[in-house]
């Protein structure tokens, strides 16, 4: 797929308007207090803990140490683990794609209490608990 000047032209308006924003400088990963340190060109410093990224949860200490910073500062990449973020999403607050996000959040909420939540739960078990799953042939 060709892609014309004048394409090209805006894409790089976008991205100068995102890095406006901040954009990534440095990154490493600091074994004492087990975060990724970020590094934006703004002098703010945004650390998070891996087990909150999408693709870092589970990674080793030497594999989350080696940080690559896109060109414009705006992507995060370890090659060790095939994983990246994205930095104006990452101080949006979004570890990962809409997917994973909308998962982490379903998880969450099934773990989360409440009156009503504890309540529903001790009539289904009154009533036999949580009804089987019709099988499907």
């Amino acid at each position: 797929m060709a892609v014309t000047e004048r394409e090209f032209e805006r894409a790089e308006a976008r991205m100068r308007a995102r890095r406006q924003s901040g954009h990534a400088v440095s990154a490493r990963y600091d074994r004492r207090s087990q975060r990724i340190v970020v590094g934006l060109n703004t002098g703010v410093e945004v650390t998070f803990p891996p087990r909150l990224a999408e693709g870092l949860a589970e990674a080793l200490p030497a594999d989350l140490a080696r940080i690559e910073i896109s060109p414009t500062g705006l992507g995060l990449y370890w090659p060790r683990l095939d994983a990246d973020l994205y930095v104006p999403e990452l101080l949006q607050g979004v570890l990962g794609s809409k997917h994973w996000m909308a998962k982490q959040l379903g998880a969450a909420g099934g773990r989360a209490r409440s009156a009503a939540k504890v309540a529903a739960s001790r009539e289904n078990g009154r009533k036999g608990g949580r009804p089987l799953k019709a099988a499907r042939g």
